[in-house]
């Protein structure tokens, strides 16, 4: 992915990667030296997250007993790497009771899918609830000693990526509970545009739980706001909900994530790729999991393998005990250099589909479903549509979308 050169470390440092998981990708690129006419310097200020204003929202928690819901991205950046937010709370005297996990757990060792288990928290002790197993919603039971639950996680922008789903379900239990929530603010990596088809109501869940396109451009912050105001959570309960804003960000930012948010999100690229290449879940094709590279190749070894180039044969790694096609020869394409996108592609899984020489291995119709939010899209590659004439079937949704979008942000 293309950036912006002469960045500077004056202001924001270098972040560390994320410990013992091999993290290579590239690092925020936030603090930018631009020259305009050859002469004058213009220093476009560093994106801070809403964890590092920390007086920004100490107050709210100060005398409460606080619930954390919260992973491995939720830190605060200083100059010399960052702090875990529970970590940074704990020295400042905050009255943590409990950290709630979503997908993927509190250190972020859990492959996609695979159950989140409830214990304690080595590091801090503090009792560790898993919002991705049984329960994905708190009982109340589990919010009886909380007065007030704090939100601090990094949103990649995609609709089926769970985070904003779990945001969602505790939004609802605080509501129905009377107990505040504070969300700290993010920026979305792809949050320069909205696009895919949008989720139909028939098909809500986990994957999609309200009638949003695949890729929104909201951040995390801005989509609280929105399900809130707009009556999307269950009876139309509200939240008493507070957003602690981002400070220098427009959607048009180029941010690095800093710590990849999920196992299988190594870097730039992926994550740009993940709603393009994120619906071949729904498949029998690997998208790059059991490869260092994932989401940012796929193959399979029932593609015609006199149509690709590139073949790879994937095996378990870090993030995916079980990949798909495990140790046989995937033909495929390689995405790995792909410039940064602005809109989700259909021409990959097209592609895939029309040199399956299964057919019947392709879809996994419920999973791409869910993943899609519509049957629509299954039906419309099989009928052997063209990729200008599927993304022409989204455009009515899409634009109703945007006005109900653009009440609710909070930047330009």
């Amino acid at each position: 992915m293309a950036f912006l050169s002469s960045f500077k470390n004056t202001v924001f440092l270098w972040v560390l990667i994320m410990s013992g998981c091999g993290n290579t990708e590239k690092q925020p690129k936030n603090s930018i030296d631009a020259n305009i006419g050859g002469n004058q310097e213009v220093k476009i200020k560093p994106i801070v997250v809403a964890a590092n204003s920390t007086e920004d929202y100490i107050g709210l928690l100060k005398r409460k007993k606080v619930g954390v819901v919260a992973n491995i991205t939720s830190v605060i950046f200083k100059e010399d790497g960052h702090t875990h937010l529970v970590d940074s709370l704990l020295s400042r005297k905050i009255d943590i009771k409990k950290v709630f996990a979503p997908e993927h757990g509190f250190r972020g060792q859990a492959d996609a899918g695979e159950k989140v288990k409830d214990g304690l928290d080595t590091k801090t002790g503090l009792p560790l609830i898993s919002l991705y197993g049984k329960n994905r919603k708190p009982s109340k039971e589990l919010l009886q000693d909380i007065d007030i639950i704090l939100f601090d996680i990094q949103d990649v922008g995609v609709r089926f990526y769970t985070y904003i789903a779990t945001l969602q379900l505790v939004m609802e239990a605080c509501a129905e509970n009377d107990i505040p929530i504070v969300v700290l603010d993010r920026p979305n990596p792809n949050g320069h545009y909205v696009d895919g088809p949008t989720m139909e109501t028939a098909h809500t869940g986990f994957l999609g739980m309200t009638t949003i396109p695949l890729v929104y451009g909201m951040t995390i912050g801005e989509y609280a706001q929105m399900i809130n105001e707009e009556g999307w959570l269950t009876d139309k309960v509200k939240a008493n909900l507070t957003v602690i804003p981002l400070k220098n960000y427009s959607h048009d930012s180029q941010y690095s994530l800093p710590i990849r948010p999920s196992p299988n999100l190594p870097n730039d690229t992926a994550i740009n790729l993940y709603p393009s290449l994120g619906l071949f879940e729904g498949t029998n094709i690997n998208a790059g999991r059991g490869s260092e590279f994932q989401f940012q190749r796929y193959g399979a070894s029932f593609l015609d393998s006199t149509q690709y180039d590139f073949k790879y044969r994937p095996t378990p790694n870090f993030g995916s005990k079980s990949p798909k096609e495990n140790g046989k020869i995937c033909y495929g394409m390689d995405l790995s250099e792909t410039p940064r996108m602005n809109e989700v592609s259909m021409k990959w899984i097209i592609d895939a589909y029309e040199n399956s020489t299964d057919k019947s291995k392709f879809f996994i119709t419920d999973g791409f479903t869910k993943h899609a939010g519509t049957t629509k899209l299954q039906e419309q590659i099989q009928a052997g549509q063209s990729e200008a004439q599927i993304k022409a079937s989204w455009q009515e949704d899409l634009e109703k979308f945007k006005a109900i979008r653009k009440k609710h942000l909070l930047y330009e």
